[in-house]
């Protein structure tokens, strides 16, 4: 057979969630994975390519067979595709993090209370009577429970709560001579005038949980996207966000009722900073995404075991996971003594600054250089013998060329913001950097040792991963995932003196 042959047989799938059909065929369960469907948690963090839609999207798929889970409902709160819902959030202007709060209990009240109504229709219960009346009563029953319908009709009954026509009070006096002060409120539309009478979300929230609990059923409210949410709302995202979460903290004390909630690590730290209270409560809820290099590897061969025609065809039954690894793969993809073996050269190659090696990066890697190695083999064919490496070090290398490319374009300067001029300044230059030629490189020339910008900007880079501190010194290195891609080369951008610094050539891993 030849090679093209044996290629064509490998289908790794798709490394977004979003887009793989046959997620469930490669879906590896993990201890995130059952500590979350075993309810043990209910917030998952992680970096972007880690899988935390793939969680999502199976725990959707999986749960209504998983004995845990027989008296769960799992439904998605957030819209799956598109602009995210919750973005009109932020279109309306700034509130305040208790009138974002109150918001979000709103939603989770309209939301939970049309799908619950609109499932028992035929069905309900004296408190389903009774959440009816109150969801008709602040005009949010309907239905259409979709989280587009939900969220639109409360944003509008926001916006018009927050913008009346004229507010005031009036004057009079009663029969005995008493002075009365009224306060008014108008709105534009008099024939559709928003409820003015509070309800306090506390008890809104409790006859919910009263009217799941007649049903025998708890519901599980899933949010994802978060970190889309309110992307270029810089004065909204994170006020709205805490409240998301303080709304979460709220929930607790309902048995029926839980949100579970996908979130960046980045955003949750954004989230979390310059304090949290009972930010206790909800890490002991939170667990978060971490891929060791066993996992990587066995979620790459897993993909690979899937194909069968082509296990068999390069007579792979029955190998273990490092067996297949080194049968598909060569040895080295840089010759000599100090470099190191394959699968350690793909693994430093798709990390960041912080040592995160997302799946994603690994699969995307895989199927570049499945791409490179058959256009070397319409150039130049060539057998297929069992045993043998099916991919040749150059098309590894060119596919990893190419991963930098994307990287940097789809994930380090679409989320950098206002660092992403700073990233630019960059390119095209050496890899290794001390906070001084960091300086250099921005321009600030003349500015002290102690420029507090130049260590603010450099401490953000770090922490998106772009800059990695190398031990514990004052001296920095560009991880290799995102050289190719802004044109970076080996070596310092710096004098060095004595053995202060660790060789780039030195730190492959």
């Amino acid at each position: 057979m030849r090679r093209k042959e044996a290629l064509q047989q490998l289908n790794l799938g798709q490394s977004v969630a979003e887009f793989e059909d046959d997620l469930s065929k490669y879906f590896v369960e993990t201890e995130t994975f059952r500590a979350l469907i075993q309810g043990r948690v209910d917030i998952i963090a992680g970096d972007k390519g880690t899988g935390k839609s793939a969680l999502f999207r199976i725990l959707g798929e999986r749960y209504a067979n998983v004995p845990e889970l027989s008296r769960v409902e799992v439904v998605p709160a957030f819209n799956a595709s598109g602009d995210p819902v919750f973005r009109q959030l932020a279109e309306g202007g700034t509130l305040t993090e208790p009138q974002y709060r109150t918001v979000w209990k709103a939603y989770v009240l309209s939301f939970a209370g049309n799908w619950l109504l609109n499932r028992y229709a035929d069905r309900w219960t004296p408190s389903m009577a009774q959440l009816n009346e109150l969801l008709v009563r602040i005009q949010q029953r309907d239905s259409d429970a979709s989280p587009t319908g939900v969220f639109s009709r409360l944003v509008a009954l926001f916006r018009r709560l927050m913008n009346p026509r004229r507010a005031g009070t009036e004057f009079s006096l009663n029969e005995s001579g008493i002075p009365v002060i009224a306060p008014y409120v108008e709105f534009e539309d008099p024939d559709t005038q928003p409820p003015l009478r509070v309800i306090p979300h506390r008890d809104a929230l409790g006859l919910l949980n009263t009217a799941l609990t007649e049903t025998n059923i708890s519901l599980w409210l899933v949010l994802d996207r978060l970190d889309e949410a309110f992307a270029g709302y810089v004065a909204v995202e994170i006020p709205a966000l805490r409240a998301l979460f303080r709304t979460y903290l709220d929930l607790l004390e309902f048995d029926h009722l839980r949100l579970k909630m996908f979130v960046r690590k980045d955003l949750f730290r954004r989230i979390t900073a310059g304090g949290f209270v009972n930010l206790t409560h909800v890490n002991d809820k939170k667990v978060e995404i971490v891929w060791d290099d066993d996992d990587l590897l066995n979620l790459l061969i897993q993909r690979v075991r899937a194909n069968t025609e082509f296990m068999q065809t390069a007579q792979l039954d029955g190998k273990s996971n490092s067996e297949i690894f080194r049968t598909l793969f060569p040895k080295q993809v840089e010759e000599g003594s100090r470099r190191p073996d394959t699968l350690k050269w793909m693994l430093s190659r798709i990390r960041d600054g912080q040592y995160v090696k997302p799946p994603r990066n690994l699969i995307d890697l895989v199927k570049k250089a499945q791409e490179e190695q058959l256009r070397r083999e319409d150039r130049e064919a060539h057998e297929f013998t069992p045993g043998q490496p099916l991919f040749e070090p150059e098309a590894i290398k060119d596919a990893q060329t190419r991963l930098s490319e994307e990287r940097v374009v789809d994930t380090l300067l679409a989320e950098s913001g206002q660092l992403r001029p700073f990233i630019e300044k960059f390119r095209g230059g050496k890899a290794e950097h001390t906070f001084e030629s960091i300086r250099d490189t921005f321009g600030l020339t003349g500015v002290e040792d102690g420029d507090p910008a130049t260590r603010g900007i450099t401490r953000e880079l770090i922490d998106m991963g772009f800059l990695e501190r190398i031990r514990k010194s004052e001296t920095y290195k560009i991880p290799m995932l995102y050289r190719d891609g802004l044109d970076i080369t080996r070596g310092k951008a710096f004098q060095a003196t004595g053995d202060a610094s660790e060789t780039d050539e030195d730190n492959d891993d």
